[in-house]
Formats: C-alpha cells, sequence, structure tokens
C-alpha cells in the first residue's frame, strides 16, 4: 500500500524536462541523389539528427563520395598551406566586414588551385626568393608599422588574426602581380567604405618632397601617416643599406588612387598590400570545412544504385521530427527533385543516445555531471538537484559572506560582459571560467548566507571598538565565555552567537557543530541518492530493484546513519550532555546494556535493538533473493512453462549481469549474477561507512577556511596596524590582500570545489547513477572546428 501511494504521489507531480534524458526515435532517411548534397547540407544547419555509419564494415577509399571527400580535403590542405606561409611571415591585420556570399566548390577549387601553383613555384625558386628579398622585408615592415594606423582607424581590430597574402605588387605591374585573392580583398574592401588606403614605403630622404607632392596633386584631400623603419634595407641598384620610412596613404576616390599610385613611380615608392577585410579568407575556409562535412555525412549512408537513391539511418529527438521533416521537403523543392525524401521511423535493437536540452544556466551544472559519465538513455539525471546541492556543499566549506561577496562581483563581471566575452577567443583557464560563471554565481550567494549562519566575522567590531559581545549584568562576565554565560543575556537571534569568538571554547563548540552538521547534510544527501534509484527502477518498471535493491538500502542506511542523525538533533534539542560516540559503539557492541546518562529519549534502548536488527536482515536481503529469483526465471522460461513478463530497465537489463533482461538470454550464468549482486550489497555496506566519514571533509575545510581567515586577519593585518609606523602598516595590508586573494579567495575556492565535487561523483551519484551511456552528437555546422580539416 505504501508503495503504491508513494506511485500515485509522483504521477501527479508535474514533469521535469532536465530530470530524464529527451526521448529519442529511430529514423530511417531515403534520399533521392539529386536532393541528396542540398538535404544533408540542410540536417547540418539544423543540427538535430545524428547518422548512424550504415558503411562501417568499408574502408574510406571504398566509399561513395570518395572523391569528393578527397577534394574537400585537398582544398582544405592548400588552406592550410596559406595558413602557414602567413603565419611563417609573421604578417598582421585587422578588420571585420560582411560576409560575402556562398560561392561554388568547382570555382573555388579552382582559385585555391592557381593560388597554391603560385605560392609553390615561388618557395621552390630559390633565386627568385633571394632576389625578392628586400621586397619581402619592406612588406613585413609596412604591415608592422601600418598596423597601428589602421587599427587607430577601423577600431574593430582583430589583431591576433594572421590573413594577409605574401605576394608584393609595386610600380606598373601591381595589377598584373597581384594574386585573384587580393583583387578580391582589394575590390571588396573598396566597394564597403569610400575611404581607402595606399601603403608602401620610400626611402627617409624622399618624404618630404613625396608628401608635398602628395598634397598637391591631391589638393591637400588626403591623409599621409608615415613612421621610420627600424632596420636600414639594402638598395638593390646601389648595394647599400638606406634608412626607408613607411607610410599609409588614406584618400577617397578613383581618380586620387592613380594620381598617388603614378607619384609613388615617380618617388620609387614600393607599395604594398595591406588588407582591411580577413572575413572573406575566413568565410572560404568555413565554406570548405562544411563541404567536407557534408560529404563525411553522405559517406555515411548506402547508396542504391538500381533505385538511384542513398539510405541513412540515426537518432532524433521526437520533438524534433516536424523540423527534420520540415527541412527535407525544403531540401526537395529547392533541389528540384521529381520524389520527395522518404522519412519513416523505425524500430532500433542499441540503446539511443542522451540528450539533454540545456541553457546557459544549466549547461554547466550538465557538464559537471557529464565530466563523470554520460546518462544512460531515459536514466534519472543528477544536473537537476545539483543546481542546488553542489553550490550549497561548496559554501559549507566555503563559508565566508567576505570573500563570498568578492566571489560575486566577479560572477556578475563575467555575467555582465557575457555577450562580448562570448565571441571572444579566450584562454583555456579564462574560458572554463566564463562557462561556469552561473555556477560561481550560486557558490556566492550560498556562501554569503552560510557565513551570514556562521556570524564569524560579525564578532571583529566588538573587538576593535572594545564593545561586548556579552550581554552582562556586570563586568563579572567578561572572562566568562564557557561559565555561566546564558545566565547573563539573551539568545543570538540569527546563526552562531559570535560570543564564542575569542574564548577557550571556540574551537571544541565549532568542531562539534560543524562537525554533527556535516553528518546530517550527508545522510540527507545519501537518502536523496538511494531515492533516485527508487525512481529509476518504477520509471524502468523493475520490481526487483524497488523490493530487493531501493527497500533494503534504505532500511540500513536510516537504521544506522539515520539513527545517529535522529541523535544529533535530539541532543540539540534537548541540549543532553549525552556521549554520541559512546551511544552508537555501544549499540553494537552491548545493545542489551542500560544507557543511563546516555539515554536521550524514553525507549532510545528497543529502539536500537530494533534498528539493530533490522539492518542486520537489510544485508542478506540485499545479497540473496534477486539473484535466486532471476535463476527461477530463467529456468521456468527454458522448461516452456509461460510467466509474466518482468518489467524492468531496458538499459539496465543491457548492461548489469543481475538484471531480469539477463535472464532472457541463453547464457545465463548464476554465479556472475551471484557475486556480482555480492559485490554490490558489500559495496553499499561498506560504502556507507565510508561516504559518511567523507562528508566530515564539510568540517574539515570550513574549520580551516575560517581559522586561516582569523590567522591572516589578527595575527597579520591588525599586528601590523598595531605598529605606529606607516611603512610596517603598508607591508601588512599588502601581505594580508596577498593571501586573501591568492590562499583565501584562489586555493580554498578551488579546494572547496574539488571536495564538493568528489562528494557528487562519490557519495552522491554512485547511489543510483551508472554515467555508461553516449552523447547525442547530431551532425551540426554549428560544432565544426579546425580541427576537424
Amino acid at each position: 500500500m505504501a508503495l503504491q501511494k508513494m506511485d500515485q504521489f509522483i504521477e501527479n507531480l508535474p514533469s521535469m524536462d532536465l530530470m530524464r534524458s529527451e526521448k529519442m526515435t529511430f529514423v530511417q532517411l531515403i534520399i533521392p541523389a539529386e536532393s541528396a548534397h542540398r538535404a544533408i547540407s540542410y540536417l547540418g544547419e539544423l543540427g538535430l539528427l545524428q547518422f548512424r555509419d550504415m558503411n562501417a564494415d568499408k574502408s574510406p577509399f571504398q566509399r561513395t563520395f570518395v572523391n569528393q571527400v578527397k577534394r574537400c580535403g585537398e582544398m582544405s590542405r592548400k588552406l592550410r598551406f596559406f595558413k602557414d606561409q602567413i603565419q611563417k611571415a609573421g604578417l598582421l591585420s585587422s578588420a571585420h566586414s560582411t560576409l560575402e556570399p556562398d560561392i561554388e566548390l568547382e570555382e573555388l577549387e579552382v582559385q585555391l588551385a592557381e593560388h597554391e601553383h603560385e605560392l609553390i613555384e615561388m618557395n621552390s625558386n630559390s633565386e627568385k626568393l633571394q632576389q625578392s628579398f628586400n621586397e619581402l622585408l619592406e612588406f613585413k615592415i609596412v604591415l608592422q608599422k601600418a598596423v597601428g594606423f589602421l587599427v587607430s582607424h577601423n577600431s574593430h581590430a582583430v589583431a591576433d588574426e594572421t590573413e594577409l597574402d605574401e605576394n608584393v605588387y609595386s610600380n606598373g605591374d601591381f595589377g598584373e602581380a597581384s594574386s585573384l585573392l587580393e583583387q578580391e580583398m582589394r575590390s571588396g574592401s573598396s566597394s564597403q567604405s569610400t575611404v581607402r588606403f595606399i601603403s608602401g614605403i620610400i626611402p627617409r630622404s624622399k618624404v618630404l618632397r613625396f608628401e608635398r607632392m602628395l598634397f598637391r596633386a591631391t589638393r591637400g584631400n588626403m591623409l599621409f601617416n608615415q613612421t621610420l623603419a627600424d632596420e636600414e634595407i639594402l638598395d638593390p641598384t646601389s648595394n647599400e643599406m638606406v634608412e626607408k620610412t613607411v607610410f599609409v596613404v588614406f584618400f577617397s576616390g578613383e581618380q586620387a588612387r592613380m594620381k598617388i599610385i603614378k607619384i609613388c613611380e615617380a618617388f620609387g615608392a614600393n607599395c604594398y598590400p595591406v588588407p582591411e577585410d580577413i572575413t572573406k579568407q575566413r568565410q572560404l575556409t568555413r565554406e570548405v570545412r562544411m563541404e567536407k562535412a557534408v560529404y563525411d555525412t553522405l559517406n555515411m549512408l548506402n547508396f542504391d544504385v538500381t533505385k538511384k537513391c542513398l539510405v541513412g539511418e540515426g537518432w532524433c529527438p521526437i520533438f524534433a521530427k516536424p523540423q527534420i521533416q520540415e527541412v527535407l521537403q525544403r531540401a526537395t523543392y529547392d533541389s528540384s527533385s521529381q520524389v520527395g525524401i522518404i522519412f519513416h521511423v523505425m524500430e532500433a535493437t542499441e540503446s539511443p543516445p542522451t540528450y539533454f536540452r540545456t541553457n546557459c544556466f544549466t549547461n554547466a551544472y550538465q557538464e559537471i555531471v557529464d565530466a563523470y559519465g554520460v546518462a544512460r538513455y531515459q536514466e534519472a539525471n543528477p544536473a537537476v538537484y545539483t543546481i542546488v546541492t553542489f553550490p550549497f556543499l561548496f559554501a559549507v566549506m566555503f563559508g565566508d559572506w567576505g570573500h563570498g561577496i568578492c566571489l560575486l562581483l566577479g560572477a556578475l563581471f563575467l555575467i555582465a560582459r557575457e555577450k562580448k566575452l562570448g565571441s571572444q577567443k579566450l584562454g583555456s583557464f579564462m574560458e572554463m571560467l566564463f562557462g561556469g560563471r552561473y555556477v560561481l554565481l550560486l557558490m556566492s550567494l550560498f556562501s554569503i548566507y552560510c557565513g551570514l549562519i556562521y556570524n564569524e566575522f560579525f564578532s571583529v567590531p566588538f573587538h576593535i571598538f572594545g564593545g561586548s559581545a556579552y550581554r552582562c549584568r556586570d563586568d563579572s562576565c567578561r572572562d566568562a565565555h564557557t561559565v555561566g554565560l546564558v545566565k547573563f543575556r539573551d539568545p543570538y537571534p540569527f546563526g552562531v552567537d559570535p560570543s564564542w569568538r575569542g574564548s577557550r571554547s571556540e574551537l571544541p563548540f565549532l568542531n562539534s557543530l560543524k562537525m554533527k552538521m556535516s553528518i546530517l547534510l550527508g545522510i540527507t544527501q545519501m537518502n536523496l541518492g538511494i531515492l533516485m534509484s527508487y525512481f529509476n527502477a518504477r520509471f524502468f518498471g523493475s520490481s526487483l530493484d524497488i523490493r530487493y535493491q531501493f527497500v533494503p538500502q534504505i532500511i540500513f542506511l536510516n537504521s544506522l546513519f539515520g539513527y545517529l542523525s535522529l541523535l544529533i538533533i535530539t541532543k540539540w534539542c534537548t541540549g543532553s550532555q549525552a556521549d554520541l560516540y559512546h551511544v552508537m559503539i555501544y549499540m553494537f557492541l552491548s545493545p542489551t546494556d542500560d544507557l543511563g546518562e546516555n539515554e536521550l529519549f524514553w525507549g532510545q534502548r528497543p529502539l536500537q535493538i530494533v534498528l539493530l536488527l533490522l539492518a542486520l536482515v537489510a544485508v542478506p536481503w540485499m545479497l540473496f533473493p534477486k539473484p535466486f529469483i532471476l535463476k527461477k526465471l530463467h529456468t521456468e522460461r527454458f522448461q516452456g512453462r509461460t510467466y509474466g513478463m518482468l518489467g524492468t530497465s531496458e538499459v539496465d537489463l543491457d548492461s548489469e549481469p543481475g538484471s531480469a533482461r539477463g535472464a532472457h538470454h541463453e547464457d545465463f550464468n548464476f554465479s556472475e549474477v551471484f557475486v556480482h549482486q555480492m559485490i554490490h550489497s558489500i559495496e553499499f555496506v561498506l560504502g556507507s561507512v565510508s561516504n559518511t566519514a567523507s562528508y566530515l571533509r564539510l568540517w574539515a575545510l570550513s574549520l580551516a577556511h575560517s581559522e586561516l581567515s582569523t590567522v591572516f586577519y589578527e595575527k597579520v593585518l591588525l599586528l601590523a596596524w598595531g605598529y605606529d609606523n606607516i611603512v610596517i602598516r603598508l607591508v601588512g595590508l599588502v601581505v594580508f590582500a596577498f593571501a586573501t586573494s591568492f590562499i583565501l579567495l584562489m586555493m580554498e575556492t578551488l579546494s572547496a570545489f574539488l571536495h564538493a565535487l568528489r562528494l557528487h561523483w562519490v557519495e552522491y551519484q554512485n547511489k543510483f547513477y551508472f554515467g555508461d551511456g553516449y552523447k547525442f552528437k547530431p551532425f551540426s555546422f554549428a560544432s565544426l572546428t579546425e580541427e576537424e580539416d
């Protein structure tokens, strides 16, 4: 009856999207050949269908679209070759512009081949390179110096990307010597802005006359910027080292451009292209990467020669079926195909992938859980409760409202600059910190709350200003921190009374308080973990797991450590002086002995005997029934008898030797099932003890942070401030700031984070979480990276 009522209560609860992974369906696509490329491209833009490789038994050279993949790979190699050549030259550029329209693959392939041929010829001809050394050196200097002018001209500079070409142009053969890519970049930038520029280098002795001539020719409608080159350059005509000056001329209009070029020719100035637009080159790289990804995906489909169509299979969320069908219809229409793409659902034998829909807030918590292991399909997701429990347990260990405010300011800064930082390329540490900005937000808020509960910092003003933290009737109680203190004052209204601060019994009192609090929190979270195992068993219809795992586990844990929690709360409420260590030890050694002064409530001794017997019974309850029931069901099946289908988790059965589904296989091995169940039972019994002790880290780290804060404050800052010397005060302040920043805010934060991580991965999740699933990885252009080239 109790289980039925619990089932009815759970059925009435509202659904939680993040509680279990999205329901998946196995689908098949039959795509006409003429619309295959467009259909896969559209699906890549949608990013909600994971394809299954139907040609896994074939080598890469036996696949249908191997030639197209080779072409894309070859173009990727050429682009990497261009990029390597640019990076070797140490070139810099910066700008943003609008994206160009999509280009055809064949046209891009021809252009890349031409550019590669030019670069190969230039690299292979050492004599030509030697002759053009001066030009390249001048080009390098122009780029280094001109970037400063261009950055001030364009505030959206991207200085960390090197997307320039090494070809130079000068004098009359400027148009012929420039590459096709340069011409496109110049024409693109010219059409996007009315202000244009020409950059180059000229001997220093000609700069004044050169500038005067430009001013007269353009009638002052130009901006001339110049800077001296850092090194002298060899003059090829005189073979002498000459000082040269880098210049950038900003102008407007085609006539002005022609005049400036002619003046440059007359004065012997060498002009070099400094492209403004690097976006087009970045777009070309992305186009090739997307084309290669499309053909790689097409190679995962079977090609039906007789019907001239491709057959693909994959996984998609059920909610995404209408969107996928709409995309496939659009692909059929855009490709002008006479035959539509067939999309239908199929039955699958393998376990579906796991997919949780997250947002910027929940994603970080889901990543914390996935770092331990991806949930099985439809398995209860620990991230739902981790959103609250993780930052709270961190705060119990950190427990400082002053340092919590510092963390809060950092989290608010990251959140306020979310859009800007999200579009920038960050380092690994900053990227991790930015990704966990909402985790840091909750950790800081809970730390402030726990710090207010501990109330340790509030006692500082009393000591500084000579005030009394104790509401005494006279001066006789100023040193009476432990004896008769309660008689002289009222109870403190919120949190721990700061009167304990500085007393002889401060450390024993806080030790006792935080140790017992850690046990209560640990038992609560472990019970939550066992309760989650019930939700899993009920969801998958496994009555064996409910009767012979959930019930004995909840009885065993609460008969011992749940009873300890009851004793702690009772002692706090009654003010008893009972020794709980003595109670728990002699509960096992001498359960029938009289408790004496350690008795907290009436009927405690018979209750302890009952709880001890329940704990002893729970161990064989976990160990023996399930393997023998599975053996009985297996034997009945192969004797031709009929029995009802045993409701259990499909995913559990595939992985666990002791699952009910294992009983349906002919290779049922009773000894393997029994050993597995025995290991599981022993692990839970011993883990109940070790896991409870592990939660004492909440007490240890909280006390460590508190004592470190006290030491740095009293023994560094206050001690230095007691001297009437400005130097000593400044040194003390610097040391205190350094210790606060690097030890209390960085090291202690990282330590509490790692310990909270361990408590969730081991002590909490091992009660119910298998974590042996695999992530849903749909084909998506948005997830493509440069490493996939």
